[in-house]
């Protein structure tokens, strides 16, 4: 709900014929949100919030400019997760690594049969293709298109044309792989949660 209702008042930011400093605000609160998270959790705390308030100071510096062009932040959130989210799925396809969709499979499944290790191989190139797409049109539409149009794209279609894509990963797996062998959505869930905790609990 929290998503939905932040996506609606960027996509009112986005396309406002007015820009204004409320509307920048939109476009900068949840990054610097999530910057002052990251300094406070930080083991070095105290530097992390200096960094932060220095980011601070700078952004109010150029805050005109942020005014004028907040829309440029709006682009580099939504295409640059995109982007990072393609990286890390493509990654993980290079020889000598476990593909992103196959360490969640182990999580729910244990050991993988041959079928499903194709399976999940393919499904990972799928994501990532859907994640690069995504941010390359992106791209394309802030470049070629009205910003209204652009932000219905990136702002009001992100979540269902995400659901899109989780529904028809799934039909294709209930048509490809055993009963025993599916992961309903939930359990997908659960694993990516658990793969970014064992993540965490490994970073230094």
């Amino acid at each position: 709900m929290l998503g939905t209702a932040y996506a609606v008042l960027s996509h009112w930011a986005a396309a406002s014929a007015e820009p204004d400093l409320l509307d920048a605000l939109v476009a900068i609160v949840p990054p610097l949100g999530l910057g002052f998270v990251m300094a406070w959790r930080s083991p070095r705390r105290a530097v992390g919030l200096a960094l932060f308030l220095a980011a601070c100071a700078a952004l109010y510096g150029i805050s005109g400019w942020l005014v004028a062009h907040y829309n440029w932040v709006f682009l580099l959130q939504h295409a640059g997760v995109y982007a990072l989210l393609c990286v890390a799925f493509g990654r993980t396809l290079q020889g000598g690594q476990t593909p992103m969709i196959s360490r969640f499979a182990r999580i729910v499944h244990g050991e993988l049969s041959p079928s499903l290790i194709r399976y999940t191989r393919s499904a990972t190139w799928a994501w990532a293709f859907y994640f690069g797409g995504i941010a390359g049109l992106s791209l394309l539409l802030f470049w070629l298109a009205p910003v209204p149009l652009w932000s219905a794209f990136a702002n009001l279609l992100g979540i269902p044309l995400l659901v899109l894509m989780f529904a028809g990963e799934y039909a294709v797996r209930c048509y490809v792989l055993p009963a025993a062998e599916r992961a309903g959505p939930l359990d997908a869930i659960r694993a990516y949660r658990q793969a970014s905790a064992e993540g965490a609990a490994r970073r230094p």
